[in-house]
């Protein structure tokens, strides 16, 4: 694995990997620094029930090189990394994520670490308990994560439907959001406020039927949410999912949601193009949460949820007017517009960026 893991790195410019390993709680972890030209590394901790170590380096990398994309595309002086946790029967999670904290203080400010998918307010805390470089949960954080991711991907979905129609029109609109999350639920909130019809996919039923209550939302079975007519396709749960079986079930003009790596592979992008459907890069539209931690931790202060809204729609109009200009698709727009915001970086320290597409 040594020699393959050095090869990728070298191929998709990273700087750092690190192995972890804690006998005592049982904690095993891969922690990618992608690139650090611009600033320090943000990026969340996942905790997943991976199928092997390479599924967890894979996914590692995979997400740290976005977060690199979606910090220079936010404008933020800020890299990506991602820390990738294995959910074991065995794991002490409390123990974990201590030492977790104690690696991370260590690091003195090279890497913040921040919630994803297994590492909520109980895990943030643990690690709080260790480390500043965290985003702190409770009052003297950042706060309205969610909320102002939720924010970024409405910019999106909205610049979306101004790009193909001249007007977001709400009330005539289909969406179907995946996935009723944290970020979920309140992407579906802002789109039933504005008068959009809103059909919803939940795996987990008492939460689908807790937040449909509230909502009023329209429920859908997990197994056909890529099959309904609808004007956006809304993505909010785990990356991946757009790939060669469901791109061919998609029946909807928009692809956009707050869910990372949408794409099982870069070239779905290309065949979502040319079906005719937009899609807004994941790592454009779903960067609120990062915005609202990366300018607390730097600046010392709490963008309010309404600029990073406007912040994100403005990134996600650009790269659109881009692609439509060069008829290109707005990924390889995006990943481009990226990669040359960190070669202007890179000037001067002699590092070259590879096209990773």
């Amino acid at each position: 694995m040594g020699i393959h893991l050095l090869d990728a790195m070298a191929r998709e410019g990273f700087e750092e990997v690190i192995a972890i390993h804690d006998g005592r709680s049982g904690l095993r972890a891969f922690l990618g620094i992608h690139d650090t030209s611009r600033g320090a590394a943000f990026g969340g901790i996942r905790r997943w029930s991976y199928f092997s170590e390479r599924e967890a380096l894979r996914d590692c990398l995979r997400l740290s090189r976005a977060m690199t994309y979606k910090c220079a595309l936010a404008d933020l002086p800020a890299g990506g990394a991602k820390l990738v946790v294995f959910e074991r029967p065995d794991l002490d999670t409390d123990a974990a994520y201590e030492h977790l904290g104690k690696i991370i203080e260590r690091m003195a400010g090279r890497y913040y670490a921040g919630p994803d998918v297994g590492t909520g307010d109980r895990e943030l805390a643990a690690l709080a308990r260790h480390t500043s470089y965290v985003t702190d949960p409770g009052p003297a954080g950042p706060g309205e994560l969610a909320e102002s991711t939720a924010a970024g991907v409405f910019a999106g979905i909205e610049v979306a439907l101004m790009h193909l129609d001249g007007a977001a029109d709400w009330p005539r609109r289909t969406l179907v959001v995946q996935g009723l999350g944290e970020v979920g639920a309140r992407v579906a909130r802002r789109l039933v406020e504005r008068g959009a019809r809103v059909l919803a996919a939940e795996v987990d039923p008492q939460r689908a039927e807790h937040v449909a209550s509230q909502l009023q939302l329209e429920l859908i079975d997990p197994a056909t949410e890529y099959d309904p007519e609808c004007d956006v396709f809304v993505p909010c749960a785990l990356g991946g999912i757009l790939h060669d079986l469901t791109l061919t079930r998609l029946r909807c003009r928009i692809v956009a949601g707050g869910a990372n790596n949408v794409l099982a592979r870069a070239l779905h992008g290309d065949r979502l193009h040319e079906r005719g459907i937009l899609y807004v890069p994941d790592f454009v539209i779903n960067a609120g949460a990062l915005i609202r931690g990366a300018t607390f931790h730097l600046h010392q202060r709490r963008e309010p949820v309404a600029e990073i809204e406007r912040r994100v729609g403005a990134s996600a109009a650009r790269v659109l007017k881009m692609a439509v200009e060069e008829d290109l698709p707005p990924a390889r727009v995006a990943v481009r517009e990226a990669e040359r915001r960190l070669d202007t970086a890179h000037v001067g320290d002699g590092a070259v960026n590879e096209d990773t597409l």
